[in-house]
């Protein structure tokens, strides 16, 4: 027990507890969240930085937001660590799952939705997708160097909230 005991004084010097951090204690607890987070991000596959749906987004401002409590002493250390660990574990297997069964992609992840075709705007799809004529022209704009509709075969609102634009041929 006596090594326990030294073991937890060491590590409270080094880390603190609660909120009154020296600064030299809220660097040290950055550093070793830095490489517990790179160690989870890895760990819990890339789509988590690879992939902006929804889904991926929520996990990762979550974890941001978890792990920085432990950083500033918001929350208990190792339980703070302990849910950004649960956080990887739950994005992980979520993601398997969406590999799995595309229904449960399509409810956890969303859909493509076409706005264009052929050259023909769909008024429907746009109003669904909170999307004005003009975030439409930016996007073919951006895409073909021109504004005009007629040239565009396909335009769809793709999962991860940007707009692809295929010319017509």
């Amino acid at each position: 027990m006596p090594e326990r005991r030294a073991l937890m004084h060491w590590f409270h010097r080094l880390f603190g507890e609660g909120s009154e951090l020296e600064i030299w204690q809220m660097a040290a607890r950055a550093v070793v969240i830095f490489f517990f987070a790179l160690v989870v991000i890895r760990a819990s596959g890339r789509r988590s930085f690879g992939q902006h749906t929804p889904f991926d987004v929520c996990v990762t401002v979550l974890l941001g937001a978890v792990l920085s409590r432990a950083v500033v002493g918001a929350s208990p250390f190792w339980a703070t660590v302990a849910a950004g660990a649960a956080l990887a574990l739950i994005h992980r297997l979520l993601s398997l799952a969406l590999v799995r069964w595309p229904r449960f992609e399509n409810l956890v992840s969303g859909r493509e939705i076409v706005l264009i075709r052929d050259g023909r705007l769909d008024p429907r799809a746009m109003r669904r997708a909170l999307l004005t004529e003009r975030n439409l022209a930016e996007a073919v704009r951006q895409a073909l160097g021109s504004a005009d509709f007629s040239r565009v075969a396909l335009a769809m609102l793709e999962r991860d909230g940007k707009i692809t634009v295929i010319g017509a041929g």
